[in-house]
């Protein structure tokens, strides 16, 4: 009857074990554009989170846990990127690094702070970070930053030349646009077209046209890199030489190959290159041996996945709201700096600089 018995004990045991969770870790999801037109952005994101999570993990981890990061896929798409914030919400996972897409994070981060799920985000738009939620935090700078950060470059540099602002009608794109209109107005500035853009059309001839007709040198454009590519391939092919300057989505190599030789000289805002930060050496040199170039939001990705598993050690719980109130108290040295937030979550660094693409590589741009 005993060994009867302990056999009956071994096959509880071996049934509970089995119906424990296939996870022991503590689950991270970057939600952003996996696929789409936008997919080099999520594919930054989510090699810069993994690079924290592989890092922190090999250092025994948080709280006696090991980093998970989970890849959610948003297409830029407002109403997936609910969808995933759902998921996320039905999956148990109480910390997020996304969106990318001010239009995606917006919608999202209403699921977010309902279900008290802390997220750190790179999206611009100001309102991400004025509805007074105390679980949403940008790593990265706002368009009311970004906007007269180029304006002010085009009113140091370029001043004098017939101006377009073309949008993607996007939140992000709309928005930036009118920051940079509101500053261009101030430096008294004038602007001679100003036009939006179906994204994911294919010609833009109608636009050139436009542009050619109104003798503009210089177009500021609020929208992504697709567009950016085409629009500036399309000029070129018309004899339209344009001095195009942009927001962080034209910070990819895609918009040259795109482009073509007309991206040249093309100017974007972002922010400061965490690369040029000695501090920051040996995770570059450790990413580049992988062959990842941690470009763009690469090393801003894996500070936000610093920030948050410093939360978790001072929060003591994998809990959304207990992580934000650290997150809110302290500031972190990251591979991306010093990094601490304001009291709407904004990050107290500066926000851009701006850069241009010349011989195939970005740096900062002459006149900054």
């Amino acid at each position: 009857m005993a060994t009867k018995h302990r056999r009956m004990l071994l096959l509880s045991t071996a049934l509970l074990i089995g119906s424990a969770p296939a996870f022991a870790q503590i689950r991270i999801a970057v939600a952003g554009p996996m696929t789409g037109s936008s997919a080099t952005f999520g594919d930054q994101m989510k090699n810069g989170a993994q690079a924290a999570a592989d890092a922190i993990n090999a250092s025994g981890g948080v709280l006696g846990q090991k980093l998970e990061i989970v890849a959610m896929d948003d297409a830029c798409d407002p109403k997936q990127a609910v969808s995933v914030a759902n998921k996320i919400v039905g999956e148990g996972i109480k910390l997020v690094f996304g969106h990318f897409c001010s239009g995606s994070t917006l919608p999202a981060s209403e699921v977010y702070d309902e279900a008290g799920i802390t997220s750190i985000t790179v999206s611009s738009n100001p309102k991400v970070t004025e509805r007074g939620m105390k679980t949403i935090f940008r790593i990265t700078g706002r368009d009311d930053q970004q906007g007269p950060t180029a304006a002010d470059y085009v009113i140091k540099n370029l001043s004098g030349k017939k101006i377009a602002l073309v949008h993607d009608k996007s939140p992000f794109g709309t928005g930036l646009v009118g920051e940079v209109k509101k500053k261009l107005a101030d430096g008294r500035q004038s602007v001679v077209v100003e036009a939006g853009i179906n994204p994911g059309e294919k010609d833009y001839t109608a636009l050139i046209t436009r542009l050619k007709t109104a003798g503009v040198e210089v177009l500021f454009f609020g929208g992504y890199h697709a567009e950016a590519g085409l629009i500036l391939r399309q000029a070129a092919d018309q004899g339209l030489k344009l001095q195009l300057i942009g927001g962080d989505p034209i910070s990819t190599q895609e918009l040259l190959s795109i482009a073509g030789p007309a991206a040249e000289g093309t100017l974007f805002t972002f922010g400061p290159d965490p690369r040029k930060d000695p501090a920051a050496a040996d995770v570059v040199k450790e990413m580049r041996a992988k062959n990842i170039e941690p470009e763009g939001y690469v090393l801003y990705a894996y500070a936000a996945v610093q920030v948050l598993a410093d939360a978790l050690k001072k929060a003591g719980k994998v809990d959304g709201p207990a992580v934000a109130r650290a997150i809110a108290a302290n500031t972190v040295p990251t591979v991306a700096g010093p990094i601490g937030f304001d009291p709407k979550g904004d990050n107290k660094q500066p926000g851009f600089v701006v850069y241009q693409w010349k011989g195939g590589k970005a740096d900062y741009a002459p006149g900054t």
